[in-house]
């Protein structure tokens, strides 16, 4: 499949899934992902006047979470929410409406590979759980170099590889032997749940992906392990 084949396939499946996306997350991860959301956004550096970049956003998690933390520390907060898909975009817009955040955030649609922002424009980027849908990553991994400010800071939370033998062997199991029936059954779409569980097998594993990362410009990459490897933070900086 060519890049351009897979970046349509990809934009297809979420339009699909935009809908049910939120309940699905819950029902595959137990809520759990809403654990590792919270840790992952505990991470994210907080400064005045900083410029955050939620690529990937989906149905706004990450950028809700990031947008609440900066509140509780009294600041005004400026994050830019991306997706290539505006179902996906218009889904999360609404659901932070819903919090009672109708302020502080813009929505852009574009792809990871090229992002609508200039050049050391950002302080902080975050990418959760769409860096492994995306078609060339890569070129992604420097277009988010080349729009981080120096000194600027990226996070990836990533599905990733189970450490324990057993529990990956369990692990593996339930991705392919459940989750398309929850996608059938929750979201009516068991393509769309099969391809994410081949998205999560043919993923970088953690030491792949730092050198990846480091590849890209990054200095001071490190991971951390959540629930045995099953997904990890990656972090790098812009020197």
């Amino acid at each position: 499949m060519s890049l351009e084949s897979h970046a349509a396939f990809v934009k297809g499946v979420f339009s699909r899934v935009a809908n049910r996306y939120d309940l699905m997350n819950d029902a595959m991860s137990f809520g759990v992902h809403r654990i590792w959301k919270r840790q992952f956004v505990g991470k994210v550096s907080v400064k005045p006047n900083a410029h955050y970049v939620d690529v990937a956003a989906g149905t706004g998690d990450i950028t809700r979470l990031i947008h609440q933390k900066l509140q509780r520390q009294g600041m005004m907060p400026k994050i830019t929410a991306i997706d290539p898909n505006p179902e996906m975009l218009a889904k999360g817009e609404a659901a932070l409406m819903d919090k009672g955040i109708v302020s502080g955030v813009e929505w852009l649609e574009g792809s990871a590979e090229v992002l609508p922002l200039d050049e050391a424009s950002v302080d902080t980027l975050t990418i959760s759980f769409g860096l492994r849908n995306v078609s060339d990553r890569e070129l992604a991994l420097q277009e988010f170099y080349r729009v981080l400010k120096p000194g600027g800071q990226f996070l990836c939370l990533e599905f990733s590889k189970v450490q324990h033998k057993i529990l990956n062997m369990i692990y593996k199991t339930y991705n392919t032997a459940v989750i398309p029936k929850i996608g059938q059954i929750v979201a009516n779409d068991r393509d769309a749940y099969e391809y994410l569980v081949e998205s999560i097998a043919a993923f970088p594993d953690q030491e792949t992906l730092k050198v990846k990362i480091e590849a890209s410009g990054f200095d001071a990459v490190t991971y951390e392990n959540l629930t045995d490897g099953i997904v990890a933070i990656h972090q790098g900086w812009k020197i």
